[in-house]
């Protein structure tokens, strides 16, 4: 019988993490010319411990499944894509943490944000932390697959952060300008940054690049990426205003507090006339500790009698379609099984999902 798409997720999680403890636990090791003295052992172990409060609550572990997944599904042995697998997840917190900051988020995985524990100025810090981690477990990778391919993976990353932070900085300075005439395109613009490379096509890119794959199949999986990506943060931006992702969030309309810009606040900035426009200027403009659960919930409102809300599950779900025909079509090369089957049902599954 097949696993289910969560099953893979949990099965995957168990291979990753092992992996992510042994370089957490590294961080209590110095070189012998470095040692910190005995007497501040406290507070090396209290650094370890804040660089690893968001690896250790753990995530859904969807991104390192795709490394697994599609360097399985070309052939290549999944023992020697783990490392791979345990960076990207790494990236996954790191970047977690610093998003959570610069949004003053509330809680993450269900806790409250590392921020709101320890203050910003150690949560930062924590977060670099993670981010040089990242760098050590790729500059391993040598051992396991040699230096021309650990080269490459470390150039993907790059490609792939960079192109994440280009979509974080678009997003931050159209929230802070507070942008009303943003179209379904403009929103697709950060989306490919953020979403379709980083949870996606980047994953997916860096198993098959351990797998040998060629350009054209790299353009290909970038392609793939993008419909599958936009699909997932539309999904992602839905739930949050319409669920409590499974129990691990109080808050409903976070994205509406934070003043972000989706598919769904976009559309409704469009179509909203008169006094309801001039109110829903009046909220977007208020920073998120001013605005009331009230306000927020009007906008969820909104949505709804405005069809923002449809109009989001319409896109995603013609994305979703989309997704399912380019796999289908333009993917042979990721042929073995179950890798291949496993793929495919993710598609739904970033759909389907409540968190």
């Amino acid at each position: 019988m097949a696993l289910s798409f969560k099953q893979v997720l949990k099965e995957k999680r168990q291979l990753v993490w092992p992996e992510i403890k042994n370089y957490l636990d590294s961080l209590v090791k110095f070189p012998t010319y470095c040692r910190p003295p005995g007497r501040y052992s406290a507070l090396v172990d209290f650094n370890r411990e804040i660089v690893a409060e968001y690896p250790e609550r753990k995530g859904k572990y969807f991104r390192p499944t795709l490394v697994l997944l599609t360097a399985q599904a070309m052939g290549f042995a999944q023992k020697k894509a783990i490392k791979t697998a345990a960076a990207m997840q790494m990236s996954e917190d790191w970047i977690l943490n610093h998003d959570d900051i610069e949004d003053d988020s509330l809680q993450r995985r269900g806790k409250p944000t590392l921020h709101r524990i320890y203050g910003r100025e150690l949560a930062i810090n924590a977060g670099d932390g993670l981010h040089i981690l990242m760098w050590k477990v790729l500059r391993d990778n040598e051992k396991i697959i040699g230096l021309k391919k650990t080269l490459e993976i470390i150039d993907e990353f790059y490609s792939m952060l960079i192109r994440t932070i280009l979509g974080q900085t678009v997003e931050i300075k159209w929230t802070q300008e507070n942008k009303a005439d943003l179209t379904d395109k403009d929103i697709l613009f950060i989306l490919e940054s953020k979403t379709g490379y980083y949870t996606i096509a980047g994953p997916m890119r860096l198993g098959a690049i351990l797998a040998g794959a060629n350009k054209k199949q790299l353009n290909k999986l970038y392609r793939f990426g993008k419909l599958l990506g936009y699909c997932f943060q539309i999904k992602d931006d839905l739930l949050d205003l319409t669920s409590d992702f499974a129990g691990l969030k109080k808050q409903t309309g976070n994205d509406i507090y934070e003043g972000k810009r989706t598919i769904m606040l976009t559309h409704l900035l469009r179509i909203i006339k008169g006094e309801e426009k001039k109110r829903l200027s009046r909220i977007m403009e208020k920073k998120r500790a001013d605005k009331t659960e009230t306000e927020v919930k009007w906008v969820i409102k909104m949505m709804e009698k405005y069809g923002s809300l449809d109009h989001g599950r319409r896109l995603a779900e013609q994305l979703t379609v989309q997704a399912k025909r380019y796999f289908d079509k333009k993917l042979g090369f990721l042929s073995c099984q179950p890798a291949r089957g496993q793929l495919r049902a993710g598609i739904s599954f970033v759909l389907e999902r409540a968190y």
